[in-house]
């Protein structure tokens, strides 16, 4: 699935979930300290390192082979060895959460994977459940 929109706040990426279940819209705001990319599901607001994503992209390389998504919300654990526990991981890139708005952290794995297909980085699975991802 090619990007559709540029990543600007005027022209954000219209982005499907894995499963096709939920549409959304992320850009990337540079000005903010740190650079983000903004998600917008909704009416929620969440907001990522932008550097998300060419560490994830770098990350799922290095693995490999299909990466389990496990998104979750920040109140719950991770699934080992997937994308959502490497999204808050301490020992990734961040030493941490890439989500940047407490209560909000989590979804990593949720959000971030149809952006790197979007972005041609990445082959995404489009199941009703446990999609899985790999570098490109």
């Amino acid at each position: 699935m090619a990007a559709n929109g540029s990543g600007t706040k005027d022209d954000p990426w219209r982005l499907t979930t894995a499963p096709g279940t939920s549409e959304y819209t992320m850009y990337r705001d540079e000005a903010a300290d740190p650079p983000q990319l903004v998600c917008q599901v909704g009416s929620t607001r969440l907001a990522y390192h932008a550097s998300a994503v060419d560490d994830l992209h770098a990350w799922l390389a290095q693995q490999g082979d299909w990466v389990p998504l496990g998104a979750t919300d920040e109140q719950k654990d991770a699934p080992p060895a997937t994308v959502e526990a490497w999204g808050r991981d301490p020992s990734n890139p961040k030493g941490g959460w890439y989500g940047l708005r407490k209560g909000y952290r989590g979804r990593f794995g949720m959000y971030l994977p149809p952006l790197l297909e979007a972005l041609g980085l990445a082959e995404l699975e489009h199941n009703p459940r446990n999609n899985r991802i790999r570098a490109l």
